[in-house]
């Protein structure tokens, strides 16, 4: 009810129990990184359908009940194709969230499947009407038009669990996270005009499960 104007960036991130769901998906990029780093990959260690480590399974793990049941849910139908939904900045991000580099918040990490994943995000921001605007300013401190309206995740900033890398190593699913809006909290009249700008770039996203090998 506050809106943008007094809520922080902060606001509605954390769940009851003080998780942020977006950071809380099994961690699988280091543990194939490191099979790499040792010639492990892929006679003695998968580099896709990498399984969940034993430690994320533990009664006591910090996993979120939403997380469990959002795996299950990926377990139980073969995705090819997601998207996550954030607000708060005007960019499509795409995998790897992680660097490669632990130690580096940024640092471009691409998938061995980069063409695809830039031609998704490419497709949502071209056709994304507050992202393609000739009066597109930026939000905060980024200038993503000069991206295209696009960027590897690890690119910005490195996060370490997130949805996309996982259901991309774990569920083989291609998956971009979209920033909708540099409007965190859009009041309910402004809905209408975020649905307008978002529209055609859901339904051609959609239409891309369709293109193959």
């Amino acid at each position: 009810r506050q809106g943008s104007e007094l809520a922080g960036w902060a606001m509605g991130r954390w769940t009851y129990e003080g998780i942020d769901l977006n950071h809380n998906f099994a961690d699988l990029n280091t543990a194939l990184w490191d099979a790499e780093d040792n010639d492990l990959v892929p006679h003695e260690f998968p580099n896709h359908y990498i399984p969940i480590p034993e430690y994320y399974t533990f009664a006591n793990a910090t996993v979120a009940p939403e997380t469990r049941a959002v795996i299950a849910w990926m377990q139980r139908y073969p995705f090819v194709l997601g998207a996550n939904l954030h607000g708060g900045e005007l960019v499509v991000t795409y995998p790897f969230d992680m660097s490669r580099t632990y130690w580096k918040a940024q640092e471009l990490t691409p998938t061995p499947d980069d063409g695809v994943f830039r031609w998704l995000a490419t497709v949502y921001a071209t056709a994304n009407l507050a992202m393609a605007s000739a009066e597109r300013r930026r939000c905060h401190y980024d200038d993503f038009t000069r991206f295209g309206n696009i960027i590897n995740g690890a690119n910005w900033h490195t996060v370490a669990g997130s949805m996309n890398d996982f259901s991309y190593l774990h569920t083989n699913c291609f998956e971009i996270t979209v920033e909708l809006s540099c409007d965190k909290f859009p009041h309910a009249s402004e809905l209408p005009a975020e649905w307008e700008n978002n529209r055609e770039s859901l339904l051609l996203f959609m239409e891309q499960v369709g293109h193959g090998v």
